[in-house]
């Protein structure tokens, strides 16, 4: 372990697990009142009112995949694009409070993933550089002028931890990552549906800050700092991202005026997890994805999505809605796995409850074939390993009733065992890592990906997911038999017939 970075990485996996006798690190107390703002203006920036049509609501679920012809890049079919990935897409109102659900999740609906655009030679949007304002779906124009001779549009990201680690503490890098893995799955369809080919650009941290301008210290004095994570190109030239600006504007608002605690742990994990973003030449094979005639409008799955607060515990979900949910999360299942193109190293183990022709137990699906044998190898001696389905590589470990088992390993909460199916994201882990630090980033990325493939997979098919960021990690192996660093659990995901509570009101997005 010559590189320190690495040995940074294990220590807080180690440090932020949660275990059956004790909780990862994290506030004493909240104060609901004192809750970090849920969004961010740029102060003195330029804003530019965008549509908010959604041009591509015709287009049905089934049909979400078929090849069609890239929209025109202008600023209506932008304002369509970022509803549907990054967007409000209700208010809940309940006893004097308020707050807004956006149309991807986030752990605790924190939201710590901010929303930066590129433009050049964009038809209604002058070249700039743009942060994308959610509550009020406008662009705040942040930096002009550069000569460049690209075309295109970008779209890039970045963190605000303290909007988790508020709530969360020291585990919070973990759930900001998650998120930035949802927020790509939600882009990867939202392209998909406008015809456009997102692709993820492989540039270093550095330049990744750069090019959003999160690296100009003193834009940021005395508020919260943003990381940079990632950009990725929706339709382009070959010139390049544009990166150089001659004119800056916008001062970022302050978050949280009184922050109680500090959470250093954090910055040490971002830091020694700063890298590129791998991109790979692997392609997607044919795609693998279970068709049905389901003539629900795409946008409308995208924009009705919720996170289940609670499930029935009692509904049987139909094997073919099992099957569709899991041939998504295979290579070419779904338009996310065309953006992240690089080798599966994210494995869901299901605790299946209630699907019907399914027996109850755990299984696993290998998502890689090349990785089958590695899970085999540290996986618990005595499972079966028989062969679940035909068309699928889902295979059954053990039969068994794993309603309170599902329970007690996401720290004890009835959504794991209510639900039809618990999923349990294994990733491939030491080895990645002691490769390159930043995998740690992307794995989160992975299981995030895989969360919100299953959430609209499920939404669509009438069903609804939530996903399960407390679970206690060492005991999730212990079940397993993992007794190494080799694969570590990562992200609990539930999905089941959701209970919805009649007091709550909900409100439009956008008046």
């Amino acid at each position: 372990m010559s590189d320190p970075r690495v040995a940074t990485v294990l220590s807080y996996h180690t440090r932020s697990k949660h275990a059956l006798d004790r909780y990862a690190a994290g506030p004493g107390t909240l104060d609901w009142e004192a809750q970090p703002k849920a969004f961010r203006d740029w102060q003195g920036a330029a804003q530019i009112v965008l549509p908010r049509e959604v041009t591509v609501s015709c287009i049905t679920w089934d049909a979400l995949t078929s090849p069609r012809a890239p929209l025109p890049l202008n600023i209506q079919n932008l304002g369509s694009l970022l509803r549907l990935c990054v967007g409000l897409t209700a208010w809940k109102e309940y006893s004097g409070s308020r707050w807004s659900l956006r149309a991807h999740p986030s752990s605790g609906n924190l939201h710590p993933t901010e929303t930066w655009l590129i433009a050049a030679k964009v038809d209604g949007l002058e070249n700039g550089l743009y942060h994308y304002q959610n509550q009020h779906h406008y662009l705040e124009r942040r930096a002009w002028g550069n000569d460049a001779q690209a075309t295109g549009v970008w779209l890039g990201f970045s963190s605000i931890h303290w909007r988790e680690a508020w709530k969360y503490g020291e585990r919070a890098f973990r759930y900001c990552q998650l998120d930035m893995g949802h927020v790509l799955a939600a882009v990867s369809y939202a392209a998909a549906l406008h015809g456009w080919k997102s692709r993820l650009l492989s540039m270093d941290a550095a330049t990744t800050a750069r090019c959003l301008g999160l690296e100009r210290i003193a834009d940021f004095e005395g508020v919260e700092a943003e990381e940079a994570e990632v950009i990725l190109m929706l339709e382009a030239d070959a010139n390049g991202v544009p990166c150089s600006w001659e004119e800056w504007a916008g001062k970022p608002s302050l978050l949280d005026a009184r922050p109680l605690y500090q959470w250093p742990i954090i910055e040490e994990i971002a830091v020694a997890t700063r890298g590129a973003v791998p991109v790979s030449p692997i392609q997607p094979p044919a795609a693998t994805r279970l068709q049905d005639e389901n003539d629900i409008s795409a946008a409308q799955v995208i924009l009705k999505r919720r996170s289940a607060q609670a499930f029935d515990g009692v509904s049987v979900m139909p094997r073919a809605v099992f099957k569709r949910i899991l041939s998504s999360l295979l290579p070419g299942g779904s338009p996310a796995w065309d953006l992240w193109t690089t080798a599966a190293r994210v494995h869901p183990v299901l605790l299946v409850h209630r699907v019907e022709g399914v027996a109850p137990g755990v299984y696993v699906l290998p998502r890689n074939g090349a990785t089958h044998e590695s899970l085999r190898a540290a996986f618990r001696e005595t499972f079966i390993w028989q062969a679940a389905d035909s068309e699928l590589p889902l295979y059954q470990l053990i039969a068994a009733r794993a309603g309170k088992t599902a329970r007690t390993l996401s720290c004890h909460q009835d959504i794991a065992t209510q639900c039809a199916v618990t999923f349990m994201m294994v990733a491939e882990f030491a080895q990645p890592i002691a490769a390159d630090p930043v995998a740690y980033r992307h794995l989160h990325w992975e299981a995030g990906m895989l969360g919100h493939v299953i959430t609209l997979e499920a939404e669509a098919a009438g069903w609804r997911g939530t996903g399960i960021g407390c679970f206690f990690d060492d005991a999730v192996h212990e079940v397993l038999g993992i007794k190494d660093d080799s694969f570590q659990v990562i992200y609990h995901y539930a999905v089941g017939m959701a209970l919805d509570d009649p007091r709550i009101s909900t409100l439009p997005a956008y008046e």
